[in-house]
């Protein structure tokens, strides 16, 4: 019986999975897709786009006649991925061209591989079509290359991200996300309706709803009707049958308001909440607000209005100037706020960032001190939250069947990629992805549940 590792990447976009049969002499493309679901959101308009055009999706670098590479640029960490990526792109196939949030640094681009044949920055469409035709011309025949109406999409057909908006007002020291993607542009709440309406009719059970700052959504906008747009697209959401993940939500006192209707089952009880950190001080240095105390209040108000819901978080451990004894503050936060679903990242130097210049850096072996002693606070948390579920009745989405009629699924506690699974490991084999199906929990881990078919 397999479990996720405690290091499993929640920065990762699975990898695509195209079925397209290519016509003779038609153009083709190879996509790679690094980084959050917000990326890869941004890889499923640009294939989107170029099927419209006439492309084919090549699967792999040797039947492409050219490559784009979506690349991640937040951490040092994930550009040095980024890179290597497009050195295995251009070494596999030759011809490549680079977008995405690192895309915003083009000369460290060219400066390692001058060799690819453009570079455009995150969410610039046009211009990674204008790279793609120079590069490969469009030859479509309108007669036989259809598009779906839902688009390309690069996660399994049962469920999908839905991005309401780009950029972020937020200017915390450690992120450069403001700087690649601008501040908060909220989509038009009509578009994200349609497009979700249209996810629900292609057979998507699940939305996945992201953004940089999804509890500020619509904040943007002068003439609003309401005060906060986040609670009325989550009512709106909320009536289309399915199931609504929310990510990215930042705990402003507004939240609140959504808790009644993850109660009334019209959205999932769970939310992903950044946290970083629970120390004021290191707050303070991160620039975020530092109200730990009052968070714990809301998390207690959370629980009490909506027993089931599940909290996902990250923390990051080795901030400069962070201390043993705020260290030790986040521990003993931990163990009040019982978080569900913890992920943790050791602090990095990213270029640009403000806090690259604060005092006091923590050294290499103490941050990875820090990060196991975190780690194992929040494994044991999560083992013993997923051993009270034994006994209990779970809905569960499918979202695997193996050749053994083992099923891999997931509770409405788990997102997709970066959360457990469920297994059910017999009786199974005739269940679809996507179905949603009751199962009674009857063996527990430190991430994964396991349960049989009721």
């Amino acid at each position: 019986m397999t479990q996720n590792p405690p290091e499993l990447r929640p920065d990762l976009a699975p990898a695509p999975r195209f079925g397209d049969t290519r016509r003779p002499g038609q153009p083709a493309i190879g996509m790679v897709s690094l980084g959050c679901p917000k990326a890869l959101v941004d890889s499923e308009r640009i294939l989107t786009r170029l099927r419209a055009e006439g492309y084919a999706i090549s699967p792999d670098y040797t039947g492409a006649d050219a490559v784009i590479v979506n690349t991640c640029g937040f951490l040092d960490s994930a550009k040095a991925e980024s890179l290597d990526a497009i050195g295995e792109a251009l070494t596999a196939n030759g011809r490549v061209i680079v977008t995405g949030c690192l895309g915003a640094e083009p000369k460290f681009i060219t400066g390692a591989h001058p060799k690819v044949l453009a570079v455009t920055g995150p969410h610039q469409y046009e211009q990674v079509l204008d790279a793609v035709h120079a590069a490969v011309p469009p030859d479509p025949d309108p007669f036989v290359d259809l598009l779906p109406a839902s688009g390309v999409s690069l996660t399994p057909r049962h469920y999908s991200y839905l991005k309401i908006a780009e950029g972020c007002n937020h200017k915390c020291k450690f992120c450069i996300i403001p700087d690649m993607r601008g501040r908060l542009q909220s989509r038009p709440a009509r578009a994200v309706l349609r497009e979700a309406e249209k996810l629900v009719e292609a057979g998507v059970q699940e939305l996945l709803v992201i953004s940089q700052d999804t509890s500020a959504y619509g904040t943007d906008w002068k003439d609003r009707d309401s005060k906060f747009p986040f609670l009325d697209l989550a009512r709106d959401l909320g009536e289309l049958g399915v199931w609504v993940r929310m990510h990215y939500v930042y705990p402003y006192p507004h939240v609140r308001d959504a808790i009644p209707l993850m109660a009334d089952g019209k959205i999932l009880p769970y939310l992903d909440i950044p946290f970083q950190h629970a120390h004021p001080d290191t707050l303070r240095r991160m620039a975020r607000p530092a109200a730990a105390e009052r968070t714990l209040d809301e998390i207690a108000a959370w629980r009490r209005d909506c027993p089931d819901i599940t909290l996902r978080s990250t923390f990051i451990v080795g901030y400069p100037g962070e201390t043993e004894a705020e260290f030790q503050h986040l521990l003993d936060w931990m163990d009040e706020a019982q978080l569900d679903r913890v992920g943790c990242f050791q602090y990095e130097n990213v270029a640009g960032a403000r806090s690259n210049a604060l005092p006091d850096h923590v050294a290499e072996e103490v941050k990875q001190d820090r990060w196991n002693r975190f780690m194992e606070k929040a494994q044991a948390i999560s083992e013993a939250k997923l051993e009270a579920k034994v006994g209990s009745r779970q809905d569960v989405i499918v979202d695997d069947v193996d050749e053994d009629g083992i099923a891999t699924c997931r509770t409405k506690a788990d997102a997709p990629e970066i959360d457990g699974n469920l297994f059910i490991d017999e009786g199974a084999a005739h269940l679809q992805p996507g179905q949603i199906v009751t199962v009674e929990v009857d063996e527990a881990g430190e991430y994964d549940l396991w349960g049989r078919l009721v």
